[in-house]
């Protein structure tokens, strides 16, 4: 396989850093820019609905334009905007550089999620995907902890001299080791609503859409679930919080494998009922650590498994308009964590935290019968794509 998708994965990683790693120090952020607590969050919850909603957007509006000196660009813009914040005086620089970041770093990924499948031959594009999967997964999982030790080491600012660093070797890697992508024939816009408006394409994002409200809505409140249903002390929740990020990031690659070797369809299918199981039998294991560690392994690696294999399913469904629904599959997985932690939040206030796993339990069934809904639907017509 082309190891250029390697590189993909590293510039992946790097933009999906950004997004979490100012969990870890929004204390830092709130003493030293004079906000309160919740306005430094606005930093977290800006860029990741800019993340969400417009990928697909400026994916669109920059379907012509070859896909290196795209990526060049955008990293440059990626530069430029950790440059604002390293900088930045106050709280509304500070945003300001989290837009522009945000802006870049929504094509970016959604550039990494299109070349690499581009790159090698059709029976390891689910690989391709599944390798990039494994760079946006370890992202989320290591920005919060990286963040944190350069944050309380270095000061706030810090963890962006890294991210400026990183982009900075990414530029010239970019240059020197990546080949022209041309772009795909572009497609009207017309036609892309099209294959927008068909069944088979709306529930396969509302799949990715529910299963990730059912993994979040537990995921986000996975250390108080700890807490409070196994008295784990700050050692052993840290220690989960690692085995549980080093099974995601292996999910991403076990994910795109299946796919390729079975089929997306088979792939998702089979995993979906994996991942129903294993939250219906969570809150059962709390009493054994050893147990309840076996079911956080499977769990992590079906929470990022899914994902390449609905990419693949959906290149399957329009390859002509495989881009748009690629990055219309990365806005689903955004505001699906945005829903599950937010419906999570609802449900400790009413119910004991255990009841997380169960509600996350028949989201996850619901994705499933969207699942279904989509690979029974009538296939998108060939001809209505020119």
């Amino acid at each position: 396989m082309n190891k250029r998708v390697y590189f993909l994965m590293v510039i992946a990683f790097i933009v999906g850093i950004v997004e979490l790693i100012i969990s870890g120090i929004l204390d830092l952020i709130a003493e030293d820019l004079n906000v309160s607590l919740g306005q430094a969050g606005w930093l977290i919850t800006v860029f990741a609905l800019i993340f969400a909603l417009m990928s697909p957007v400026l994916l669109v509006a920059t379907e012509k334009v070859e896909r290196k000196r795209l990526m060049i660009i955008c990293l440059w813009i990626f530069l430029l905007g950790n440059i604002i914040t390293i900088f930045s005086p106050n709280y509304a620089i500070v945003f300001l550089g989290r837009v522009v970041t945000a802006l870049s770093g929504a094509l970016l990924t959604i550039l990494c999620l299109v070349m690499a499948p581009a790159m090698v031959e059709k029976q390891y594009k689910g690989r391709a995907i599944g390798i990039i999967s494994m760079g946006v997964s370890g992202s989320l999982v290591l920005g919060i902890p990286i963040g944190l030790v350069l944050g309380n080491n270095f000061g706030w600012r810090a963890p962006f001299v890294m991210v400026a660093i990183l982009t900075v070797i990414s530029i010239i890697g970019v240059h020197l080791w990546m080949n022209r992508v041309e772009p795909m024939k572009a497609v009207p816009l017309r036609t892309q609503i099209a294959s927008l408006t068909n069944s088979k394409v709306t529930f396969a994002l509302l799949t990715t859409f529910l299963y990730m409200s059912g993994h979040t809505a537990l995921y986000a409140y996975l250390k108080p679930f700890l807490e409070e249903t196994m008295a784990l002390n700050a050692t052993m929740v840290s220690l989960i919080y690692f085995i549980f990020g080093l099974s995601a990031v292996s999910g991403g690659g076990i994910g795109g494998a299946l796919a390729d070797n079975f089929g997306s369809r088979k792939t998702i299918s089979i995993s979906l009922v994996l991942f129903i199981f294993t939250f219906i039998i969570i809150p059962f294991t709390t009493n054994l650590v050893p147990l309840f560690i076996i079911v956080s392994i499977v769990w992590g690696i079906l929470s990022w498994a899914i994902s390449p294999a609905m990419q693949s399913y959906l290149i399957e469904t329009s390859p002509k308009t495989a881009s748009i629904l690629q990055s219309l599959n990365n806005t689903a997985l955004h505001l699906g964590v945005a829903a599950g932690s937010f419906f999570g939040g609802i449900i400790i206030n009413i119910v004991p935290i255990v009841y997380n796993a169960f509600i996350g339990a028949i989201l996850i069934f619901l994705s499933l019968i969207t699942a279904y809904i989509s690979m029974h639907s009538k296939e998108i017509s060939p001809a209505t794509i020119k």
